[in-house]
């Protein structure tokens, strides 16, 4: 049949993510970082995706295609809201297990010496305080999120900036994404389970300076309205230089 659909221009997008966080049919994935419609049948043609896209990648076409099927798109939703609660892989692989990490006292002196430095500014150690950090690996109902202080990272921005441990990680929970190559619709409904079960103290964002970086701080954001409850916030970026604006 003829119908309007979806077009997406490769060569436009930038991988932003922001069209797959507004396609409440799931009907548009990325895939290599680019944003593709992954099946005619889960898009209903009506283009909420359009206003998100920043580089106007995203036009409505008509074009031979397959009806739009409620069904299958009923079936998707009801598939990844599943995947939340479960929020466990088919492999069962134990080093998806939830733990929360003791972290003893850096004993100065001891580090010094073994390390044969003089000086703290030379003596490193990880401030992690649980296992997993991937936000498609973390349980929203894992114990060490209650109370929490959160720290959700793109995943660049610890390579990108040197003191990364001392200055974000200690002292928080940690989850980390890529908001280019990830599903940020699964984002912001996992985040927004993160924020409904867990009495979370404050939420710090960290992400770098590209454009696509700003689907993690959308994510976030729209969770906190989705589940009613504002978690004081504190948003910061990081060059691709490894500076802080």
């Amino acid at each position: 049949m003829i119908r309007k659909i979806v077009d997406i221009d490769k060569e436009k997008c930038n991988g932003c993510g922001l069209c797959v966080h507004t396609c409440h049919e799931g009907a548009i994935e990325l895939v290599e970082g680019k944003a593709i419609l992954i099946s005619d049948e889960y898009c209903d043609g009506l283009g909420d995706c359009l206003p998100e896209c920043p580089t106007g990648a995203i036009k409505i076409i008509e074009r031979e295609s397959a009806e739009y099927n409620e069904e299958l798109v009923m079936k998707k939703m009801a598939e990844r809201k599943k995947s939340l609660e479960n929020d466990t892989l088919p492999c069962g692989c134990p080093g998806t297990a939830a733990k929360k990490i003791e972290r003893k006292p850096l004993n100065v002196v001891s580090a010094i010496k073994a390390k044969q430095k003089n000086n703290m500014e030379d003596v490193l150690t990880s401030e992690l305080r649980q296992w997993p950090v991937q936000l498609k690996l973390i349980n929203p109902k894992a114990a060490y999120l209650q109370g929490a202080n959160l720290l959700i990272a793109a995943d660049c921005t610890a390579y990108a900036y040197a003191d990364f441990h001392r200055e974000f990680i200690k002292d928080h929970i940690t989850v980390i994404g890529c908001p280019k190559l990830d599903d940020i619709q699964y984002y912001e409904e996992k985040l927004t389970e993160i924020i409904k079960n867990n009495d979370l103290k404050s939420i710090t964002v960290v992400r770098m300076e590209v454009p696509c970086c700003s689907g993690i701080v959308n994510a976030v954001k729209k969770a906190m309205l989705n589940a009613q409850i504002i978690v004081s916030y504190k948003e910061v970026t990081v060059t691709t230089d490894g500076s802080l604006i």
